[in-house]
């Protein structure tokens, strides 16, 4: 079995899951149907696949835990894999992840989105079901911080689905289970390493969350996903996740630190042949917190109705604005992404070679501030050290520099 022509003929049919089983044929999804493939599945052959995707090293933790998440780039696709047991073997589930730039114009959303992530400090939580976009989403934010402003960004992902370049912001990327072992460890680590906007992959459990919230109100942006059909629901889900006896305190904390609720999820227009975001955007007014805080979550949706005025979305009146829209961006498999699924690493400086002594010292020439690069500009090539990110770990990371 070749696990790089599937990729590629998934990829080639603009499918975004593809799912392997033993004694089932191959399905992918395209469009948001499934679509079965040639003949079932040996299933020696996909746990012989399955051991060459995860490696020596982290099978053992396959093993004992059952399942596997890791990113891995195939056939020039960035994929992010789930690797499972079932009851007829060892299974896998594999997202095929955007090939092109991810920002916010080329994802056909509305550009007041850009405005949520120029606030220094709060809680943005985007939210919906699985496969919604929400990912990329992120990844578009994301990017319009590191075009447009010189702040330190610290991701915390599981795996890691888009790997940045820097332009004017400073980004550094930590994978779960290969860079840090927890979520939780990492945002303890996080608040010591002078972050200006943090991005937290998944919140699951009730501590992951408590951090989350911690974060956001000792002053750094955070971009946090949950999974919801609403913004109310995403508000009542995170609520909910405590002990009822603490849930008091979670709500004012919550309705204190909240910068904006994004919800999604996508529809396919005929008419255009591509998938469209449509999106529900909540802005905690002097209302909103005051529901938060009593809990009265069902009383939320009355004021985006007519919150228009404050930046609030609702479903009907984002489709009004998708209706009218003009201009649409078509993805094109020749573009070059920034926000990208190939991995690059961070850029260190070299050594500047040595002068010639002449008698005086001369003053190094100073080297511009970060913040004055241009957006559109790339890093020089010279003097720079491309690092690629070894994916077994600190471990074979040493190897390859010994």
């Amino acid at each position: 079995m070749d696990l790089a022509s599937l990729i590629a003929s998934a990829n080639e049919q603009g499918a975004s899951d593809l799912h392997l089983e033993p004694g089932l044929p191959a399905a992918m999804r395209v469009r948001g149907t499934l679509r079965v493939l040639n003949e079932p599945l040996a299933p020696k052959a996909l746990l012989d696949l399955a051991r060459e995707v995860i490696g020596n090293t982290q099978w053992p933790h396959f093993l004992e835990r059952r399942s596997f998440d890791l990113s891995k780039t195939i056939h020039g696709v960035r994929c992010r894999i789930n690797v499972l047991q079932t009851s007829r073997g060892v299974g896998l589930a594999i997202r095929l992840l955007s090939s092109f730039q991810a920002t916010i114009e080329k994802l056909n959303l509305h550009p007041d989105l850009k405005k949520l992530v120029t606030r220094p400090n709060g809680l943005i939580l985007l939210s919906g079901a699985t496969g919604c976009g929400k990912s990329s989403t992120m990844a578009a934010l994301l990017q319009e911080i590191n075009l447009t402003e010189a702040r330190h960004i610290v991701t915390i992902e599981s795996p890691i689905e888009y790997t940045f370049r820097p332009r004017l912001a400073y980004i550094r990327q930590r994978e779960v289970g290969r860079d840090t072992p927890s979520f939780e460890q990492a945002l303890l680590d996080a608040l010591r390493e002078d972050p200006d906007v943090l991005m937290v992959g998944e919140m699951r459990e009730p501590e992951t969350m408590r951090l989350t919230l911690n974060a956001s109100e000792t002053g750094h942006l955070v971009l946090a996903t949950v999974h919801s059909s609403t913004c109310a629901e995403a508000l009542q889900r995170i609520v909910s996740a405590f002990p009822s006896e603490i849930q008091n305190g979670v709500r004012a904390q919550l309705a204190d630190c909240l910068a904006a609720v994004i919800c999604q999820r996508l529809r396919f227009r005929t008419d255009l042949k591509i998938r469209v975001p449509e999106c529900e955007v909540l802005i905690p007014t002097i209302p909103i917190k005051s529901f938060i805080r009593n809990g009265d979550f069902f009383k939320i949706m009355n004021v985006m109705e007519t919150g228009a005025d404050h930046g609030m979305w609702t479903w009907q009146r984002y489709q009004t604005w998708l209706q009218n829209k003009q201009t649409w961006h078509f993805p094109s498999a020749d573009e070059m992404p920034d926000s990208e699924p190939a991995e690059i690493a961070p850029v260190l400086p070299t050594a500047p070679p040595p002068v010639p002594s002449t008698g005086k010292a001369k003053a190094a020439a100073p080297a511009p501030p970060l913040s004055s690069l241009p957006a559109s500009a790339s890093p020089p090539q010279a003097g720079r050290i491309e690092i690629e990110p070894v994916e077994g770990g600190l471990e074979e990371l040493i190897k390859k520099l010994e």
